[in-house]
């Protein structure tokens, strides 16, 4: 054992004992101080340091920090270092670490030591930043040092410092080029604690391991790739990652299988519609380039195709070398992928697009698709101009008159076991009640030719020949009909032209024939020469025959004619019609054929889709324009309408003022005439002491009599005409805003707005103007008990000479003059006011209720504006968002097409071809 490991493991005083010495270690010790001792010049300083590890290992520190207080020399440090351990262990934690700090030696291993104590100490103190800060010295200045890294590491993966542990695995797995460390740092990435790192934070780590183990580097890459795939940095790993690939010397011979395989989940992720070229044009090149370089066998065909579909869209952008190695690896390798599934992935990744950015449903589409995906069935396309027969044919074939007039829409015809009719628009699939359903919906003409019908039932023919029959609606002499009407002629394995025998193969069914042949060339076209029953004679029958199918030959030679008429025994035109069906059905290579329809149907939706965002500008330049001009016609009938309500407000209340001051006129000009008229009750032997309470009484009477039995009798009539006016009013209301609404609804093109008064408001005025009118209660009025001047003079008067009979005349014609001539303005004023006091409340929420009557018809207006406005700001930001960013629906589509380009050079793969278009 060396001595650095004696003084570290205090085993230092070893050197002192007989290595078959029985004796006890502190007797061996003190022997040997006594006998040190007897020299003339004694050095006790290894002793005492030995004595020092013997009572450390017996737990009394006292004594060994005694033994260990005096040494000086070369073990004064690891002297006081050890003074520190056992303060340590004494649980001195303070006085451990004040002198752990103040050891300062040039000597690395006590220099260690010290380090590895005090992370001790300061993890049990608790101070994480003190334990971190002083491993990460201790690892940079001796990273060698036994266990060092490993117990650095224990403590960060302990405290989840996943930062210090990666950072730690990374250096070492590049400083010892240890792949025990790059398996560690794979590890830490599959745990997922590595994805806050930038990605360029690995790339020396993967140079090297590239060039120290092949394997583990791609282990360890696509680790970090999976990491970093949902992740914002994911772009900037790829980026990083394809600089690194291209200054490695890669070769397909080593066989990449992992990177092969994130090569070809990546760039078919990255080309699914949801990135802009912008951000792509830069990446994808290099990632081709890449993919190419060490692609597995399966994919060769797979990433060639991809080089050079996306060569011919973005030229220069791969390098020549890499274009000329896809081309020839093209054309020399065998496809060994599954080209339908791709295709079909390709198409889903359209349609989903499609309609997550509301470019339109796909139903029929995906219908179509689903039957060319179905390989056991023939697709037998029906076709000819309208009045051929092609109905009455096909009601032949299947046994049933399903067909009772022409088909306005593309049907076909099934065999299954259940009877099932669906219709099929590109928003929904549709399962129709029964045949009469059918049959109404085949006598529809308009927009007959948005719906595809599926009419699936048992049919022995069908089931026998293995066949469906598509017939579509017949052909007109219009180019831009017929091509309506040939849109799905893709669909067909077979085409079967049905000609009239009485006007066979005229320039019409030629112009037909050559539209045809254009919009699919590839597809073999037969023909059923029908009505044969009409002809005169066998002979000229034959004769037609003969110089019809010459005709044909001379158009198209490979053509076959049937001749058929539904008139003849049907046993026998089937049996002849499965042997001309067996002659004209080719099954060879229809998985190629079916997978070129595909194709086909996947580029004109890309088409379709281009021109739809074309359509989808000018449908949100129209609904703005329209929303605007709706907002005008809206406003101006608000308009229209607040000004009507204002006027009926005005009318309304107007009418009932009138009614209320002739009736204030009435009681202001009554009651004082009713009072004065009390005059007469004053007698010559009345009681003037009291006679002014007594008419003060009697006046109340007359005045709450006069009120209920005249006043509010007339009132009530009044009011009641008055309603019969107002409803008058506000049906004339009611009709001006149904001329409004009417006038609307036809802008909208249908009944959009719909407005009703609220003419409860009338019933509430009845029984409130009921409750007000049934009677009067008046308070009574003070008339002649008030304090004026001349009233206080007759009551004193009163009072004091009522007894005196030579005074009583005198007053009493005073006093009945009093009451005979008073003008009473005072009262009237009083019994006016209390009377109309509840009616007061009623006028004043007049205006209140005609604006409830109102209120629904406002409402709808005011939320017909707003819903306009919305659709106004809603349709100018999408428009905004399309100018502005014009790649949103262009790039898309452009990256899909860049994707069917490669299907179609997968279609020549192993051909020795260098062009596939």
């Amino acid at each position: 054992m060396t001595l650095e490991s004696q003084l570290i493991n205090k085993t230092y005083y070893q050197m002192y004992i007989n290595e078959h010495e029985k004796a006890q270690p502190i007797r061996v010790l003190g022997d040997a101080y006594q006998e040190e001792l007897q020299k003339d010049l004694p050095d006790l300083t290894s002793i005492r340091f030995a004595q020092g590890e013997i009572y450390f290992h017996n737990r009394d520190f006292e004594a060994a920090i005694f033994k260990w207080e005096n040494i000086a020399g070369d073990l004064e440090l690891w002297a006081r270092k050890n003074i520190a351990d056992a303060y340590y262990e004494s649980g001195l934690l303070s006085n451990a670490e004040d002198l752990y700090l103040s050891i300062d030696t040039n000597n690395l291993t006590l220099k260690t030591e010290v380090a590895l104590q005090l992370f001790s100490l300061y993890i049990e103190r608790g101070k994480q930043e003190a334990s971190v800060e002083i491993i990460k010295k201790t690892i940079d200045s001796n990273p060698d040092y036994p266990n060092v890294t490993s117990i650095a590491r224990a403590y960060f993966e302990e405290q989840q410092d996943w930062e210090n542990a990666i950072e730690l695995a990374v250096n070492e797995a590049k400083r010892t080029s240890s792949l025990e460390w790059f398996d560690i740092v794979n590890a830490y990435v599959q745990k997922g604690v590595t994805t806050n790192l930038h990605p360029t934070y690995f790339l020396q780590a993967l140079f090297e391991l590239y060039h120290l183990d092949k394997g583990t580097f791609e282990e360890l890459t696509t680790s970090l790739w999976n990491s970093y795939k949902n992740e914002e940095s994911y772009f900037t790993w790829l980026k990083e990652l394809n600089q690194l690939l291209l200054n490695l010397d890669i070769s397909r011979n080593d066989q990449w299988q992992l990177l092969s395989n994130l090569h070809h989940e990546s760039y078919f992720s990255l080309l699914n519609g949801n990135y802009f070229i912008k951000t792509l044009e830069e990446l994808v090149p290099e990632l081709l380039t890449n993919w190419l370089r060490l692609s597995v066998r399966e994919h060769t065909v797979m990433v060639s195709a991809a080089v050079l579909s996306w060569n011919e869209l973005f030229p220069t952008s791969i390098s020549k070398a890499i274009v000329s190695e896809a081309e020839n690896l093209i054309g020399e390798t065998e496809c060994h992928i599954d080209e339908l599934e791709e295709c079909l992935a390709l198409f889903e990744a359209i349609t989903n697009w499609a309609q997550m950015h509301d470019m339109g449903e796909n139903n029929r589409l995906n219908w179509v698709v689903n039957q060319l995906n179905d390989f056991e069935t023939h697709h037998l396309f029906i076709t000819g101009l309208a009045g051929s027969g092609k109905s009455a044919f096909v009601n032949t074939i299947l046994g049933e008159e399903l067909q009772d007039s022409p088909t306005s829409s593309l049907v076909m015809f099934k065999d299954n076991e259940d009877v099932n009719i669906l219709e099929i628009t590109d928003q929904e699939t549709l399962s129709l009640e029964d045949f009469t359903q059918f049959q109404e919906r085949m006598d529809r003409r308009r927009n007959a030719l948005d719906s595809i019908f599926e009419f699936q039932q048992p049919f022995p023919f069908l089931y026998e020949q293995k066949l469906a029959l598509i017939e579509t609606p017949g052909l007109s002499g219009n180019h831009r009909d017929r091509y309506e009407v040939l849109q799905y002629l893709q669909m067909a394995d077979t085409l079967l032209f049905v000609l009239d025998a009485n006007a066979s193969f005229t320039d019409k069914e030629k112009a037909a024939l050559s539209q045809i042949q254009e919009l699919a060339p590839d597809i073999p076209v037969h023909f059923l020469l029908n009505k044969m029953d009409t002809i005169a004679n066998e002979q000229e029958a034959i004769r037609i025959f003969d110089e019809t199918s010459s005709k044909i030959h001379s158009y198209l030679p490979e053509a076959q004619v049937f001749a058929f008429s539904s008139q003849y025994e049907r046993g026998q035109q089937l049996v002849d019609m499965k042997d001309f069906l067996k002659s004209i059905k080719d099954t060879r290579n229809l998985a190629d054929k079916r997978l070129a329809k595909l194709l086909y149907f996947i580029r004109t939706t890309i088409s379709r889709l281009l021109q739809k965002r074309i359509d989808v500008e000018n449908q949100l330049i129209e609904s703005v324009r329209w929303n605007e001009e709706v907002v005008m016609k809206l406003n101006g009938a608000l308009n229209q309408f607040k000004d009507a309500e204002s006027q009926k407000i005005k009318v309304i209340t107007r009418s009932f003022r009138t009614i209320k001051e002739s009736i204030q006129n009435e009681i202001t000009n009554s009651v004082p005439k009713l009072l004065q008229e009390c005059s007469e009750l004053i007698k010559e032997d009345s009681n003037l002491s009291t006679i002014h309470m007594e008419l003060n009484d009697v006046m109340n009477s007359r005045i709450q009599d006069f009120l209920e039995k005249e006043v509010m009798a007339k009132y009530y009539t009044l009011l009641q005409e008055w309603i019969i006016n107002s409803k008058e009013e506000f049906e004339q209301g009611q009709e001006f805003l149904n001329e409004m609404a009417e006038g609307l609804n036809s802008l909208y093109g249908e009944e959009r707005i719909k407005i009703e008064c609220d003419f409860k408001v009338l019933d509430d005025w009845r029984r409130d103007t009921d409750r007000m009118t049934s009677r009067v209660q008046l308070e009574k009025v003070n008339i002649l008990l008030r304090n004026t001047p001349s009233q206080f003079l007759f009551k004193s008067a009163g009072k004091l000479f009522g007894a005196l009979s030579q005074n009583k005349a005198m007053l009493y014609n005073k006093y009945k003059a009093f009451v005979k001539n008073d003008n009473y303005s005072e009262p009237t004023a009083i019994v006016t006011e209390r009377f109309f006091q509840q009616f007061e409340l009623f006028e004043k929420s007049l205006e209140r209720d005609i604006t409830m009557f109102f209120r629904q018809p406002m409402n709808i207006l005011n939320e017909a504006i707003e819903e306009s406005l919305l659709h106004i700001s809603t349709n100018q930001d999408v428009l905004k968002k399309m100018n502005t960013n014009p790649e949103m629906f262009r790039d898309p589509l452009t990256l899909f097409e860049v994707r069917l380009r490669q299907f179609e050079w997968t279609t020549v793969a192993g051909k020795g071809v260098q062009t596939a278009y």
